[in-house]
């Protein structure tokens, strides 16, 4: 019999998490206006609102905060820091952020311009508003396939060349700063680009000479995927996949706080001297000075340890089989997920769960609030919601699929956990004929509006 998967690591410190009822959180939930930003943390039981920062750091990271160098100018933990991201990206220059929204302020700031188009993989919500809020126009050149949550195509992340190829072909050269790669593609359900097709798109943009960046918070995620699904790469290591994967770039911004293995931090790496030399003005400004950038030397510290962690075979294992773990559940038990499982988290999908709600109530939404009066568990809505309005119409956009994300901190929940989400998901499936309706939008900001948003129920 094949031994069942087991963490590579073990635990060394708890903290406790707090029961409610079922009346507690509908009480809760409605003071927070149905908007599960709004409720403070002592009010969840589960919190897979996000992946972003919430996981646990290893004894090694935190051994490096204890020798973190503050100083404001030539840190010895920025110059650390650098050396680790040159060896696993290979960029030449490299600048630190707070966050990976922070690292795409700066980056857009310094190339992006009114009127620009920038295509890709459907764009994640922040690059979207960055790229709005400078009245430019995302472009989701995303193959037609991860529209389809029952396809089991292995690379749903993955660019149509076609897509992309006509929006070169139908705009000027100058209104096209740069092309982003999502990996792995969150907004499509965590899934995974392949070499293959990064390479494709790595030619592309050179035939039109366009810079490729990458949007890369979970780029090790993405490297594993390509060593256990992409034909002629199955013996060679996630370091050498991430490295080649890069090598067909021009730059890269990272949410560090994903696929970084820390709580906070991000950074921006290039190869382009002149691009550095724009983006370096408004890091200053936005940021702090060049060498810690928004970020503590401690935690400066704890990310080059974490970068080398999270590139390891045996962490990345650990993580996608336990976010797999819960998408056998789910669809052991009828519920409809995005298949295959992305790396991050699981995606119910909203429109075959509650068809009975319409659209126009944020069905997502609707399933969102109701996995968390259930049981605790908190979400997010990756749907119209999250979609936002159209910048020009200030119509509703409504994307093809109506998700609601479960994503997984990294080593920090127990499978018993994983199954008490995946119960509390089967007892909703067992009666959602009974959802007949959902919400209605009473306040709202002009733009990322999902973070803020106040509803109220129909």
């Amino acid at each position: 019999m094949k031994l069942p998967y087991a963490e590579p690591y073990k635990i060394k410190m708890v903290e406790s998490i707090k029961r409610s009822t079922q009346d507690q959180r509908k009480k809760w939930i409605k003071e927070a206006h149905y908007n599960l930003f709004n409720l403070s943390s002592d009010k969840v039981f589960i919190d897979l609102l996000t992946d972003s920062g919430t996981g646990a750091m290893s004894d090694q990271q935190w051994a490096a905060m204890m020798s973190g160098d503050e100083s404001y100018a030539g840190s010895q933990s920025f110059l650390k820091l650098k050396e680790v991201v040159n060896k696993i990206t290979g960029f030449t220059y490299f600048l630190p952020t707070h966050q990976g929204r922070a690292a795409e302020n700066v980056l857009f700031s310094a190339m992006v311009k009114e009127g620009d188009l920038v295509p890709g993989n459907s764009h994640f919500d922040t690059t979207k508003g960055h790229i709005e809020f400078r009245k430019a126009s995302a472009i989701d050149c995303t193959i037609d396939e991860a529209f389809d949550t029952a396809i089991l195509h292995p690379f749903k992340g993955n660019v149509n060349l076609e897509k992309l190829e006509k929006v070169f072909i139908e705009n000027s050269k100058d209104k096209i700063p740069f092309v982003i790669l999502t990996i792995t593609c969150n907004s499509s359900g965590g899934q995974p680009v392949s070499m293959k097709n990064i390479k494709a798109v790595s030619k592309l943009c050179k035939s039109y000479d366009i810079p490729l960046f990458f949007d890369s918070a979970r780029y090790a995620e993405n490297a594993y995927f390509i060593k256990t699904r992409e034909e002629g790469y199955q013996n060679k290591s996630i370091k050498e996949i991430v490295k080649e994967c890069f090598s067909y770039g021009d730059g890269m911004t990272i949410s560090a706080k994903k696929d970084g293995l820390v709580n906070m931090g991000g950074f921006i790496a290039l190869n382009d001297e002149e691009i550095y030399k724009k983006a370096t003005v408004f890091n200053i400004m936005f940021e702090g000075f060049l060498t810690y950038g928004g970020m503590n030397g401690r935690d400066m510290a704890a990310l080059a340890v974490g970068l080398d962690e999270a590139t390891e075979f045996d962490y990345l294992e650990s993580r996608i089989e336990q976010v797999g773990y819960l998408g056998k559940k789910l669809v052991e038990f009828g519920v409809p997920v995005l298949q295959p499982f992305g790396g991050h988290a699981i995606f119910i999908d909203a429109n075959k769960f509650v068809p009975t709600i319409p659209r126009d109530e944020y069905r997502a939404q609707a399933l969102a609030i109701e996995l968390y009066i259930i049981g605790g568990i908190r979400g997010v809505e990756i749907g119209t919601v999250l979609a936002d309005r159209d910048p020009f119409t200030r119509k509703n956009r409504y994307p093809e699929l109506e998700l609601v994300r479960l994503a997984i901190p990294r080593r920090t929940y127990s499978q018993n956990h994983i199954n008490y989400v995946a119960v509390a998901l089967k007892n909703i499936f067992d009666t959602r004929n009974e959802a007949k309706s959902g919400y209605v939008i009473v306040d709202e900001a002009p733009i990322m509006r999902h973070f803020t948003v106040k509803f109220e129920k129909i």
